[in-house]
């Protein structure tokens, strides 16, 4: 080949090069030997069809010949380009092949998918909306104000879309309407308290100044539905102006829309929800896990029971994954592995059971070794690291957003991921929720939160993190699905086409636990078919 000829072979290749180059794909040193005939675009084109171009890296020769024959190739490309690299450099042939063997739809060896870490993420897409990320930095006494002014201000944005706040108004001017005209504020609680005629007598403040707000008592379901109010939550008032205070008429929540739509996946699969392992401690129910994870792979159960273990295609778990060490006095006497790696490595090990097929989405509690003050970013790497290796593991806050199944004509479920460290706040001193049950009816805790559109509204319900940015705690985004987990009781619920879902606990009764009355209800698993919305409880 002479000289001429090379000059223009070269500059079709530099033209390759760069077309793929600019959409982030490498090509093989060998991929140029029969392309001088084919159409990069209509190779591009195939890539895009049958390739989750989110994790694709890398083409080679053996790839373009099995792009025209196959439907759609489910690979870890991370792990591919990983074992061609060891192939080329060190003659490490053995994982190489197997990949090749499986892109020309070979008959794959037992557990292959195993071996390989297929990626499933075409099937079962997961996609993180919000997930808190921690910025190192000195906190100051004004980042708790700005904090607070952040949160009346996402709440504010909320409830000044509400049809019963007409005419609204700042505090401040209040002073020059006439006595007896109607007025609407927007504030947040900073004061309750009965009065000696046994009227409920609260101090609602917003940004430019504080007022009085009066419950009568004779209003009797306004009286009790004010009773249900909190300290530090937004909230909207309508009522009656005074000399200095508003005679209250209506209390209005910042709410869930009445319009929320029901989502419904259009195929069927099943996601299902845990909570609250404890692995490490002595009470950890080590065989009835080991059932449930028969269960899963579909060594157990019956023909209708083993056809829907096949179709979970989700599983998250809703914090306290180990038992911890030093959470409350005297722990280290109810640990089996007293050591935090060992017990993330032995919590690895059960999660590794599951078949990589299935999306694990996990968040930390108040058990996990990481700060308990809330947002609790995901769980740290170097305790966890085993966990973090999972294939099919997405680490992700408390709380967090996530979407999920989402496909070309449907836009997924969106799951709002919470551990509940609040709820003990809410069981102690909101009357309602503990006169109706307490911990037993995390339902009711949850509709709660909702109904305040943030999950920890009291100041001293949980202990947090002042950012200055936003309030990451405040429910701006309406879920589809609101999980927790925390108090070890499983229930499934429905608030305003939200499906409710707290977790069970893989933990019997500890010493703690009877001091305190607490009555755990473990080995209980939330599933749901997400093409019904149809919720059922297994029990291991």
């Amino acid at each position: 080949m002479n000289k001429l000829s090379i000059a223009p072979h070269l500059e079709h290749q530099k033209k390759v090069v760069s077309f793929f180059l600019s959409r982030s794909i490498l090509l093989s040193k060998d991929f140029f030997s029969s392309f001088s005939q084919e159409n990069i675009e209509s190779i591009y084109s195939l890539l895009q069809k049958k390739v989750d171009m989110n994790t694709f890296l890398y083409l080679d020769e053996e790839l373009k010949e099995v792009l025209p024959i196959v439907d759609f190739i489910n690979i870890n490309w991370l792990e591919f380009e990983k074992a061609k690299v060891l192939f080329e450099k060190f003659s490490h042939e053995k994982t190489y092949q197997k990949f090749i063997e499986y892109l020309k739809q070979r008959e794959p060896e037992k557990n292959l998918h195993k071996a390989l870490q297929y990626n499933y993420n075409k099937q079962t897409p997961v996609k993180t909306i919000i997930s808190y990320e921690e910025e190192p930095k000195k906190r100051q006494v004004k980042d708790f104000v700005s904090l607070f002014n952040k949160r009346y201000r996402a709440l504010e944005k909320i409830l000044q879309n509400r049809q019963e706040l007409q005419n609204l108004t700042s505090i401040n001017k209040i002073v020059t309407k006439k006595e007896k005209e109607t007025v609407s504020i927007i504030g947040m609680i900073t004061d309750k308290q009965v009065t000696k005629n046994g009227n409920l007598m609260i101090t609602a403040e917003d940004l430019t100044g504080s007022i009085k707000l009066l419950v009568n008592k004779n209003k009797t379901e306004l009286y009790e539905t004010a009773k249900t109010i909190v300290l530090d939550e937004v909230l909207g008032i309508c009522g009656v102006n005074g000399e200095n205070i508003v005679f209250v008429n209506d209390i209005v929540w910042p709410d869930i829309p009445l319009s929320k739509e029901l989502r419904k996946s259009p195929d069927e699969v099943y996601a299902l929800f845990l909570s609250d392992l404890h692995v490490g401690s002595k009470f950890f129910l080590e065989a009835n896990f080991e059932k449930f994870l028969k269960w899963i792979n579909g060594d157990i159960g019956s023909q209708v029971q083993r056809k829907i273990s096949k179709m979970v295609k989700y599983i998250f778990i809703v914090g306290d994954l180990i038992d911890g060490c030093g959470i409350y006095p005297q722990q280290d006497k109810e640990l089996i592995i007293k050591d935090i790696y060992q017990q993330y490595e032995m919590c690895a090990t059960y999660l590794s059971k599951i078949p990589s097929s299935i999306k694990i989405i996990i968040i930390p509690g108040n058990h996990d070794a990481l700060r308990i003050s809330e947002p609790q970013p995901p769980l740290y790497k170097d305790f966890a690291k085993p966990i973090w290796s999972l294939p099919n593991v997405v680490m992700l806050s408390n709380p967090s957003y996530v979407n999920i199944h989402a496909q070309e004509n449907f836009s997924g479920f969106d799951v709002l991921l919470y551990h509940g460290y609040s709820f003990d706040y809410y069981v102690a001193n909101v009357d309602s929720i503990r006169n109706m049950g307490g911990y037993d009816r995390a339902d009711l805790i949850m509709k709660f939160l909702l109904k305040r559109r943030h999950l920890a509204p009291t100041h001293k319900s949980t202990l947090y993190i002042p950012e200055i940015k936003k309030d990451p705690l405040v429910i701006e985004k309406i879920p589809d699905f609101f999980v927790t987990g925390h108090i070890h009781k499983s229930i499934v619920s429905n608030y305003r086409n939200i499906t409710l879902i707290s977790g069970s606990c893989w933990q019997s009764k500890t010493v703690f636990q009877e001091k305190i009355g607490h009555n755990p209800e473990p080995c209980r698993v939330p599933l749901v078919n997400l093409q019904t919305r149809a919720a059922k409880i297994l029990r291991f």
